[in-house]
């Protein structure tokens, strides 16, 4: 149960950090900061339930695009998340792509490295 409400936190953590991020370096990414928390849960849950379903989908039909699961299910996330009025609006093709990438690449990061913080703490608790 705890290692589920870690990865909770670090999903919506990472979620909020790439929209912002986004939102900062993309002058056609715009952050609506009412709706913002909304943003971020629907953007995590998108991706929480997407990523799985396109990876078997991939799999079964297009093994070749097993690399780009992540940046595919972050593309239909925000797409997802753009849809809820008063939360993220993204303008234009490039920004699109761009804001895809940014957000992949700060999710995957994030994913990757702050288990990694969690569990260094965890075993410095229990040296002690």
């Amino acid at each position: 149960m705890i290692r589920f409400l870690i990865r909770t936190v670090i999903s919506l953590v990472t979620a909020a950090l790439g929209l912002l991020v986004a939102s900062w370096i993309l002058p056609d990414f715009h952050v609506e900061w009412g709706g913002f928390l909304v943003a971020i849960l629907v953007f995590t849950i998108a991706q929480a339930v997407l990523g799985p379903f396109i990876f078997n989908v991939a799999r079964q039909h297009a093994s070749a695009v097993l690399g780009g699961i992540g940046l595919v299910s972050t593309f239909v996330a925000l797409l997802i998340a753009s849809l809820f009025p008063g939360g993220i609006t993204i303008d234009g093709w490039v920004t699109w792509i761009l804001a895809t990438l940014t957000v992949w690449i700060i999710t995957a990061l994030g994913a990757w490295l702050l288990p990694l913080i969690f569990l260094k703490e965890k075993v410095k608790g229990a040296k002690s």
